[in-house]
């Protein structure tokens, strides 16, 4: 990315926004690639904010067909259903993708995301994973960082009105500005295995209750060999039983994970496109923070939940220092 200009073509079409942030992390924008996974409300949210943003190039990779669910919270499904036969929602959403930024190269790539090796990776700078397994978070997670560059890992989940996002930037410098002074930064990502393998007892009394409830419900889909969301109020008994053992075994109060909370995220699988679209911004704007340099970028995690409008950041790390 380094040495390119902006064209005269990018510089007048991206105007207000380099008002904004600076001509250099625009270009920095303008040549980065993006990788995304899992077409699902908040993921079509942030497309549209990083496309619009001025991206170099977004890849999409999701083979499914069209389900009604994918027409009720993903607005970039064309109207007419006629134009979805035989397609995969990666290719119509790069279709409506298409028109939002011509200057954006969306294309899509098909396949199984757990069946690309590591050097497929190597062609991007961003990784967005959505509604994937435990094992699939892990996996991906692990094999950006095999990369001799910094690849930067992002994964987003929205349950009904809950939404979680994961963060990891690795080894991460950037310039963070207070008035008239610039201070040269640099923080260190644990991977997302890493993250989930802190001790809870370890961890902050008033740390969100939606941290352990995701752990919760991950661990038992893969339990069940479950996929991301398929799981329904008659599964809560189970999930109930699951949550007493990790409690115990984490030595935890079970007061953390409240069950009005889990029987909502076991209810509620679906996406709730008000928060799709708060939490598809939150995500657009660490993106942008993270390729442009600029801003303080999100360590590690972040907790939306609707029923009480508030978003939480928590670094959930290891506290004690790798020798």
């Amino acid at each position: 990315m380094v040495g390119e200009e902006l064209t005269e073509q990018e510089t007048a079409l991206y105007d207000r926004q380099i008002r904004v942030w600076g001509a250099d992390a625009q270009r920095r924008l303008s040549k980065s690639h993006i990788l995304v996974y899992g077409m699902k409300g908040t993921i079509t949210e942030f497309c549209k904010n990083i496309v619009l943003a001025g991206v170099g190039s977004l890849t999409l990779v999701d083979d499914r067909a069209v389900t009604e669910e994918a027409l009720s919270a993903n607005f970039l499904m064309p109207p007419d259903e006629n134009v979805c036969s035989g397609k995969t929602l990666a290719e119509l959403c790069r279709d409506s993708l298409n028109e939002f930024n011509p200057m954006v190269r969306v294309s899509v790539e098909k396949g199984d995301l757990t069946s690309f090796g590591v050097e497929f990776f190597d062609k991007f700078d961003v990784v967005v994973i959505s509604f994937c397994s435990l094992a699939t978070k892990k996996m991906i997670n692990e094999r950006c960082r095999k990369l001799s560059k910094r690849v930067s890992f992002y994964t987003v989940d929205c349950r009904d009105c809950c939404g979680e996002i994961f963060v990891d930037l690795q080894k991460y410098n950037y310039a963070m500005k207070r008035l008239d002074e610039t201070t040269e930064c640099e923080l260190q990502y644990p991977s997302f295995q890493e993250a989930i393998s802190v001790p809870w007892r370890s961890l902050p009394r008033k740390v969100s209750k939606l941290y352990f409830a995701m752990r919760v419900i991950e661990r038992f889909e893969e339990a069940e060999g479950r996929k991301p969301g398929e799981i329904c109020i008659e599964d809560l008994p189970a999930v109930l039983k699951l949550k007493k053992e990790i409690c115990e075994a984490q030595s935890l109060n079970e007061s953390h994970i409240p069950n009005a909370l889990l029987e909502r995220l076991v209810t509620g699988t679906r996406e709730f496109p008000p928060v799709c679209a708060i939490i598809g911004g939150i995500l657009g704007q660490e993106v942008i923070k993270a390729i442009s340099g600029k801003g303080d970028p999100l360590k590690n995690f972040f907790f939306f939940d609707s029923v009480d409008g508030k978003g939480i950041i928590e670094d959930i790390s290891d506290p004690t220092p790798k020798g």
